[in-house]
């Protein structure tokens, strides 16, 4: 394996973490607004203009992102090779050479641009002049959504590393590298469009929920924000709007919904209890009728075992529970997490609870539905 190619892979993760920074590369401190923090100012200060200057300065590194390649590979002693990019027979790397260097140049004609205009073209720009009433300027909306950046209650909600919803008291706000989209609270109507699942382990334990908001507005075109399922109730809490959710979209507002529906799932696929006794009423809910029977089925584990997997179990061994059933699976299942620590929620479909009413131990395996002997 060549320098070169060496030296051009290396490279092109670098580009790929300034572009959408990775954890390493954020908790490194190597991202554009760290490393150019003295010239970006203040963004809870100047919230707009930190983001107008960052777009400009994003649209000039990554325009000038092949031509520093170009250099670094002539600084190196390939001097040749690059110099083979211009005067060669190849049209493609011709074409690659010359906008190496085309790129650079046109985005600082346009940034020069911008600032003749005094930011009037830039997107952010335009895009607050949409939001002016009566003789106001842009300035007077950015100077009001600053305002309001600055104030207690602000919701910063991450949708990925290079996009944060922002919700002020009256400002819906989508940043991204380039620009920001935005709505005013009082014209505007959000609706949950999607909502999709991912599962990120195969015992279901680490598992995320992210939707699909749609904002639409009178005064710009809709735009989509993408939020955590987890994050729903913060969004939700600083509107002063209602989020309409679609009949068809069905969604969990917290960590505890998300893992009561993993815990019920698996439940379905355990071995079954077998009565003919008639059901009582559950006693937790005093609503559904009794549906589970705690009685244990999972294989021991030894401290060591469980050690090895990083489970430090307080309860010890599964045990045998001889209370009847008196609990709906909805109670048990909540009755199950509240028993569990928020800072372990990735393991807790491996951990152990207690019966309510004897103090029996029991794991998810444990938990059987109801069936007749008839089925």
């Amino acid at each position: 394996m060549s320098e070169e190619f060496v030296f051009t892979l290396l490279y092109l993760l670098i580009c790929l973490g300034l572009i959408y920074p990775l954890d390493v590369f954020i908790g490194a401190g190597f991202t554009i607004k760290n490393m150019f923090s003295s010239f970006l100012g203040s963004e809870k200060e100047r919230f707009i203009m930190y983001h107008i200057k960052k777009s400009m300065l994003n649209i000039f590194i990554y325009s000038s992102l092949p031509l520093i390649y170009l250099i670094l590979l002539f600084i190196m002693g390939y001097a040749e090779e690059v110099s083979s990019l211009f005067i060669g027979t190849t049209i493609y790397w011709q074409t690659f050479a010359a906008t190496s260097i085309a790129l650079p140049i046109l985005a600082l004609f346009q940034i020069q641009k911008w600032i003749y205009d005094k930011y009037k073209t830039h997107p952010i720009a335009v895009n607050l002049s949409k939001h002016c009433n009566n003789n106001n300027t842009w300035e007077t909306v950015a100077t009001d959504i600053e305002n309001e950046y600055r104030r207690f209650g602000t919701v910063c909600i991450e949708s990925n590393p290079v996009i944060t919803i922002v919700v002020t008291e009256n400002w819906v706000c989508k940043v991204t590298p380039f620009t920001i989209f935005l709505a005013h609270q009082s014209d505007a109507t959000l609706n949950v469009k999607k909502v999709t699942n991912f599962e990120m382990s195969d015992m279901g334990t680490n598992y995320a929920q992210f939707m699909n908001i749609e904002v639409k507005s009178t005064r710009m075109d809709p735009f989509t924000i993408r939020i955590k399922s987890e994050n729903f109730v913060d969004l939700e809490t600083r509107l002063s709007r209602t989020i309409n959710v679609l009949p068809n979209v069905k969604f969990h507002k917290s960590v505890n919904d998300q893992f009561i529906e993993i815990f019920k799932e698996t439940v379905e696929k355990n071995h079954r209890y077998v009565t003919d006794i008639e059901p009582d009423i559950c006693i937790g809910c005093l609503e559904a009728r009794s549906a589970i029977k705690l009685q244990k089925q999972c294989t021991y584990r030894s401290y060591e075992e469980n050690r090895l997997l990083g489970h430090h179990e307080e309860l010890g061994e599964c045990t045998d529970c001889f209370c009847r059933p008196m609990w709906c699976l909805d109670c048990i299942s909540k009755w199950f997490v509240s028993r569990q620590t928020i800072h372990e929620k990735h393991l807790w479909l491996s951990k152990k609870c207690s019966c309510p009413m004897c103090r029996a131990t029991f794991c998810v395996l444990d938990v059987s539905l109801l069936s007749n002997s008839e089925e």
